[in-house]
């Protein structure tokens, strides 16, 4: 009982915590996921729908600078096809202190890029496919809005490139990113709140 009662004291630490550039310390968290292309057009004879998940989990190795493991996980149909898409890896996040640049105070960019094996597979009805499994690389700048200290909503524009083997050897995408990212204590911080709550 008296360990639900030091985490509940936690997790109002968390919520309630004031400074928004303290989220990004070293020895921080961060989990949360992109999502993208979450939709369809349903229409008589050219119904589509699309869903990408990309779930991270990123550690603070310094100050604004996190680093982690990433999936992602794509799906769309229609139009006489499908495609899916696969990727699992690394990826890195800088987050720019340039107050000059803040569009709001609750604001910041950020810069992402990911390293891993990916794959863009996609069957037409009725016979064929293409295919490019390999080698993916992607980058491209963010601008996370922070709803509470914790916790923020996100826009990415990424540009991916997968490189390899199939019967293309290379597949290409731009595209607009939305998701979350919710923001937690290291242990050092995590002490620190404790310390504060018992004063």
């Amino acid at each position: 009982m008296k360990k639900i009662g030091y985490l509940t004291l936690i997790l109002a630490g968390v919520l309630f915590t004031t400074n928004i550039k303290a989220q990004t310390q070293k020895g921080n968290v961060l989990v949360g996921a992109q999502l993208a292309n979450i939709g369809g057009t349903f229409q008589d004879g050219g119904s589509t729908f699309s869903l990408n998940l990309t779930p991270q989990a990123g550690w603070f190795i310094k100050d604004d600078l996190a680093v982690g493991p990433m999936v992602n996980l794509g799906l769309t149909t229609g139009n006489g096809s499908t495609t899916f898409t696969y990727g699992v890896g690394a990826f890195g996040r800088y987050y720019i202190k340039d107050k000059s640049i803040e569009v709001l105070d609750k604001t910041r960019w950020f810069l992402e890029g990911n390293v891993g094996v990916n794959g863009v597979n996609v069957d037409v009805d009725g016979g064929g496919s293409t295919n490019t499994n390999g080698l993916g690389v992607g980058f491209g700048p963010g601008l996370a809005y922070f709803i509470t200290p914790n916790i923020a909503l996100e826009g990415l524009l990424k540009y991916d490139l997968t490189v390899g083997f199939g019967s293309s050897t290379t597949a290409h995408r731009v595209g607009l990113n939305l998701g979350f990212q919710i923001y937690l204590p290291g242990r050092k911080m995590q002490r620190q709140i404790e310390a504060d709550m018992k004063k």
